[in-house]
């Protein structure tokens, strides 16, 4: 029976009651010096450089594995450099969160689209707006175990192993421990020790679900367009309502092995922010946010390669943003004990 958030997770946001948690610092990475070292794909140093056809613009993506990341904004890639005369727009993966900030304070790269990033510095990054695909600017986290686990609610992973993202993934960490912390269960340091009643482990969302196809994990957390495909269709009957209205990843449902059941979903998460470091001055700047925000289905598909997953975009268009519409994100990490200044 598929956990139903509302009442039993609390579907509102906590109030400050629920967040006198003592907060911990959290080491937030590598220096600057050590950046290359954290970005997959990077042949020695990056960022604004310029290049043979005008100023090199570096955008961090989401990480993740690159061959898997990479083909997804290959469209919003190549619409952008189209597009925007005077710069030649590059992107790397970052192996984790963690790298994102120090590349974006030492300027060797100008745009990055994760709300950690983001919320952890505002003051350093100008917004571009809130990323859609499929005309939904939210999407999910969700927990998955095998078809015929005994787990069937979030107390049911107390003395199990389970499967996390990075340990600054919103969907694939921070979520997934504030819910278990919700239930009862003791997360203890989490993310950045050992939890106290269940035992965890913190990778990316791929290996999240194949360390569950291994048999190394009880479950795992990851997102909507990460595990939907490994969820069989006759299961959809049973998605919350806010699932069928707002995820953008509903047809990938049934589409790649191994077979997962899901047991929870959270509320809506705003999708992420693409933003610019505010050191960054250059009309190309403005020119790419313009780009982007006016971007629509029909121009973005005019980049699509014959091959590419239609049911699974990275990019359709962006929605203005505000700080606020992220504050869900921060208070589940101070809930945690993750200070996002850290």
């Amino acid at each position: 029976m598929l956990e139903n958030e509302r009442g039993r997770d609390g579907v509102s946001t906590p109030n400050s009651s629920e967040l006198s948690v003592s907060r911990r610092k959290f080491v937030a990475g590598s220096a600057a010096t050590a950046l290359t070292a954290g970005l997959a794909g990077c042949g020695g140093v990056f960022g604004s450089s310029g290049s043979s056809s005008g100023e090199t613009v570096t955008m961090l993506l989401t990480p993740g594995t690159p061959g898997d990341i990479r083909p997804r904004y290959e469209p919003v890639l190549d619409m952008l450099n189209d597009k925007v005369d005077g710069a030649e727009i590059e992107m790397e993966v970052p192996q984790n969160y963690s790298a994102i900030k120090p590349a974006l304070e030492s300027e060797q790269a100008e745009i990055g689209m994760d709300d950690v990033t983001l919320i952890s510095n505002p003051d350093i990054m100008d917004v571009y707006g809130t990323n859609v695909t499929d005309g939904s600017a939210f999407y999910f986290s969700m927990m998955l175990v095998p078809l015929d686990s005994e787990i069937d609610e979030r107390t049911d992973v107390e003395g199990k192993t389970w499967a996390f993202a990075d340990r600054l993934s919103t969907s694939g960490s921070i979520f997934a421990l504030y819910t278990l912390q919700e239930a009862g269960l003791d997360i203890g340091e989490a993310p950045e020790e050992q939890p106290v009643d269940f035992e965890g482990s913190w990778t990316d969302h791929n290996q999240a679900i194949q360390r569950v196809a291994n048999g190394k994990a009880d479950g795992a957390t990851t997102w909507g367009g990460n595990g939907f495909p490994h969820v069989p269709e006759r299961f959809e009957s049973e998605f919350p309502e806010r699932v069928m209205e707002k995820s953008s990843f509903l047809g990938t449902v049934g589409t790649e092995q191994p077979e997962l059941r899901p047991i929870w979903f959270s509320f809506p998460i705003p999708k992420q922010p693409w933003y610019a470091r505010n050191t960054w001055d250059s009309p190309v700047k403005e020119e790419i946010g313009e780009v982007l925000l006016n971007s629509t289905e029909e121009k973005i598909s005019e980049y699509y390669p014959d091959d590419y997953d239609t049911d699974s975009p990275a990019f359709t268009t962006l929605r203005d943003t505000s700080m606020e519409t992220y504050e869900p994100v921060i208070e589940r990490m101070n809930a945690v004990g993750i200070d996002p200044a850290a």
